[in-house]
């Protein structure tokens, strides 16, 4: 490793090197949104290829939070025994291999075996991460791990964008995953030298604990907030445009409106919210995020019409934007475990959110209406607000 790849138990490093380093590990992030953005740009092309109905599909979708899901107990554990940087450069690389396995599929079982490979691999990718996130974090002793989830979220659209370009060019889903792979690769290849490394003698201090215990009560707490707001993350993803299309009747060229408004708020506030924590601190932020989630939401509700359902879907996405990498960050900084395995406990109560979400506004649906399925999550917003309150690992600024 060169001499100018930091440690993190010095927390001494000259002021270039902690800006290459940021820059590197937002590098990171926007690899690894690349590569997701890139798959979700093909999946209507994927589905029309394997002539999929609607529920097999959704069906064989699963795939992917489940391989996220199992890894999460060993993801924690390994980037704490062998470190983040080590592990990333086994992981990104494994994550890309499984990208373009999913262009190689022919029929549904190859594509659920392809998913849930991808989604083990990148919840060991997100894990190491969002460790790096947290080195990162310190050397500069104030906020920035929004910003790094913003570079994920600027991946989407720019994913997005080739994407589209590779559609119209008529380039097959495996040549395009290629293409993407050639690029994460060289990114890696750049700026890996530049990544925080993780002192193997602070790895040692690490106590032995059992493969299931009880978590932490302030990871868990953390990981409540989490999984509030990866719940309402997790409908707007999937249920944003049905929304518009169904309860707002937005016309077809429109429907895509309310996604789009929320995607944008969405990595808008992560680049502008490192900023306002500084000013007002996280547990004041957070509590506003919650209010402006639930305002979203209950706006859309009782009022579902295109100007002002396109604005509340805005607050929604700014509402969002802060609270995972707030919540990480915090969890990273917990004195009494090491940030791959908080990470790991608070990622894990958080993603039950993004899991369950979704499916909730379906049952919804189905009993009493979609409108009312969206004012359910919109609950959720006030549980951030009231959990935050109580969390004091969020009092630390």
């Amino acid at each position: 490793m060169p001499d100018h790849a930091l440690n993190v138990a010095t927390h001494v490093n000259p002021i270039p090197d902690r800006r290459r380093v940021r820059f590197a590990v937002a590098l990171v992030y926007f690899s690894m949104g690349l590569c997701f953005s890139s798959w979700a740009s093909r999946i209507p092309d994927i589905k029309t290829a394997l002539h999929l109905n609607d529920a097999l599909f959704g069906t064989i979708l699963f795939a992917l939070p489940v391989g996220q899901f199992l890894m999460m107990p060993f993801s924690g554990k390994l980037v704490t025994r062998f470190g983040s940087h080590k592990v990333l450069l086994f992981a990104l690389p494994a994550y890309t291999i499984c990208l373009t396995n999913v262009g190689l599929v022919h029929v549904g079982w190859q594509l659920a075996i392809a998913l849930f490979l991808f989604g083990l691999s990148g919840n060991l990718c997100n894990i190491s991460i969002n460790t790096q996130g947290v080195a990162a974090e310190r050397l500069y002793d104030r906020p920035i791990m929004a910003s790094f989830h913003g570079g994920w979220s600027l991946a989407g659209f720019t994913g997005a964008l080739i994407g589209l370009a590779m559609v119209n060019l008529k380039v097959p889903v495996y040549w395009h995953f290629v293409i993407i792979v050639l690029i994460v690769w060289t990114i890696v290849w750049i700026n890996y030298p530049f990544l925080v490394r993780t002192n193997p003698a602070t790895l040692s201090d690490e106590p032995k604990r059992k493969f299931f215990n009880k978590p932490d009560s302030i990871l868990l707490q953390l990981g409540i907030i989490g999984f509030c707001s990866m719940a309402s993350e997790g409908a707007m993803f999937d249920w944003s445009g049905i929304y518009f299309k169904d309860v707002v009747n937005a016309p077809a060229s429109l429907v895509v409106l309310g996604y789009t408004s929320f995607m944008i708020m969405m990595a808008t506030g992560r680049f502008v919210a490192d900023y306002l924590i500084s000013k007002i601190g996280r547990k004041r932020l957070l509590q506003i995020c919650g209010v402006m989630i639930s305002t979203g939401l209950f706006t859309a509700v009782f009022f579902p019409y295109l100007v002002p359902s396109t604005l509340a879907f805005m607050l929604v996405g700014l509402g969002v934007s802060s609270i995972v990498p707030t919540v990480y960050s915090a969890a990273g900084r917990h004195s009494k475990v090491s940030p791959g395995i908080a990470l790991a406990t608070v990622s894990s109560v958080s993603f039950l959110g993004f899991l369950m979400g979704p499916p909730l506004i379906g049952y919804i649906s189905a009993a009493a209406g979609l409108r009312y399925s969206f004012a359910v999550i919109g609950v959720f917003g006030i549980g951030i607000t009231l959990m935050v309150s109580r969390v004091k690992a969020l009092n630390n600024d």
